[in-house]
This record gives C-alpha cells, sequence and structure tokens, in this order.
C-alpha cells in the first residue's frame, strides 16, 4: 500500500504448483513492523530473514527483482525438500 509516494506496508509471495497444490515458498513483508523475507519450507517451518533497507520503497523493489530473478532457485530448493521428505521423512 502507498501513501503519498510512499510505500507503508506490502506482501510479495511466490507460490508455484506443486503436486497438485499452490504452496508459498517466499514472502516478503512488512508484517510484525519491519522488512523481511521469509523462506516457507515443506514442512510449514518459516527462517525469517530481516531486510536492512532505507525504507520499505528499496525493501519492496528488492523483492520483486529477488523474485523476477532467481524464483526457479527457490523452487528447486523447495522441490528438494519434498523428495527428502519422501525419502528420509524427516
Amino acid at each position: 500500500m502507498k501513501e503519498k509516494g510512499q510505500v507503508f506496508k506490502f506482501v510479495v509471495q511466490y507460490e508455484a504448483l506443486l503436486k497438485g497444490q499452490w504452496r508459498p515458498i517466499v514472502r516478503y513483508d512488512t508484517s510484525h513492523g519491519f522488512a523481511h523475507k521469509d523462506i516457507i519450507h515443506y514442512t510449514g517451518e518459516e527462517d525469517k530473514q530481516p531486510l536492512y533497507f532505507q525504507d520499505f520503497n528499496i525493501a519492496f523493489t528488492f523483492a520483486i527483482q529477488d523474485l523476477k530473478n532467481i524464483w526457479k532457485w527457490y523452487r528447486i530448493a523447495y522441490e528438494r525438500e519434498i523428495e527428502d521428505e519422501e525419502r528420509f521423512g524427516h
């Protein structure tokens, strides 16, 4: 959401259709009052990584560019987690 040209909150999420279900894989957002990236694992666990940018405008732009540039890598990592879970049953 923008107000007077400034982003004051956002959510950008990459989801993939895997095994017949849409699954969230990476989410950038400003919940909890700060910009961060959540890596969402197949098990449902999330790794929260703070984004240290000057403002939410820059963090939002970074989030969009990151997902456009390396979404395939996020998908590959997630698919490997699925394979490991099926193979080893963590």
